[in-house]
């Protein structure tokens, strides 16, 4: 079963398609990469998924539900958890204050719920015995973890991970995959992923983007011994 959908969705800017004609399935409780070298249109496709970019055609469907008219923190409302490239945090709070806010979102009513959600979010990403230091103080690592406990506290049904292990150290990317592959099941995951044995070792199903549309999809298996993947993507050093 299929969370999210997208149809023939697409964008173009001045008469140049970012994304063409993308049909697109999100398997439910699964780990999905998105992948594809520089320029792939990658941030542009996951920009309309979560509504902060508008689709010049197609549809976005969540859950059997056309969204494609939906604003961002709507779809959020939805439950629709996304984290950006660069850490978005609230330096100058403390760890616990930035799930709070997040929390808030959803579970605001009730006190309880509230204080449960946020200590089981931080326990989960490792981070509860740092709950009450700064969180502009924690290691660029432990930031990210952090933002990722945000989302987690939504209680997102998909969860949209944007290069979540950029500036990682190799023992944090190892955790990393650990900590994913243990919440799939739990909401359904789309990792977008330079690092391929990140990819590799955590996804179940791979989509790779080239130019803009859809080139391959598959297991990480499948991806491998593609040859239309390997030329476009993964022989590429830059990648």
């Amino acid at each position: 079963m299929n969370i999210l959908e997208t149809h023939n969705l697409t964008k173009t800017y001045g008469g140049v398609h970012a994304n063409s004609d993308i049909d697109f399935a999100l398997p439910q409780g699964k780990i999905t990469a998105l992948i594809g070298p520089n320029g792939a249109g990658k941030s542009t496709f996951v920009g309309m998924l979560s509504g902060r970019i508008p689709a010049t055609n197609g549809q976005v469907v969540f859950d059997g539900r056309d969204i494609s008219a939906l604003p961002a923190h709507q779809r959020i409302q939805l439950g629709i958890a996304y984290t950006f490239q660069i850490t978005s945090i609230f330096p100058r709070l403390t760890v616990l204050e930035n799930v709070a806010i997040a929390a808030r979102r959803r579970f605001a009513s009730n006190p309880v719920q509230l204080k449960t959600r946020i200590a089981t979010a931080l326990g989960k990403v490792g981070l509860l015995e740092r709950a009450e230091e700064i969180a502009g103080d924690q290691s660029y690592g432990h930031q990210r973890l952090l933002e990722i406990a945000m989302g987690l506290v939504q209680d997102p049904r998909v969860f949209i991970l944007d290069e979540p292990t950029q500036g990682l150290a190799e023992a944090e990317i190892s955790a990393f995959i650990t900590l994913i592959k243990s919440l799939a099941g739990e909401t359904t995951i789309l990792l977008i992923e330079h690092n391929m044995n990140v990819v590799m070792g955590a996804a179940d199903w791979i989509t790779v983007l080239d130019q803009g549309r859809i080139l391959a999809s598959g297991t990480p298996e499948d991806i491998s011994a593609n040859t239309a993947v390997q030329a476009a993507y993964l022989g590429k050093t830059d990648a």
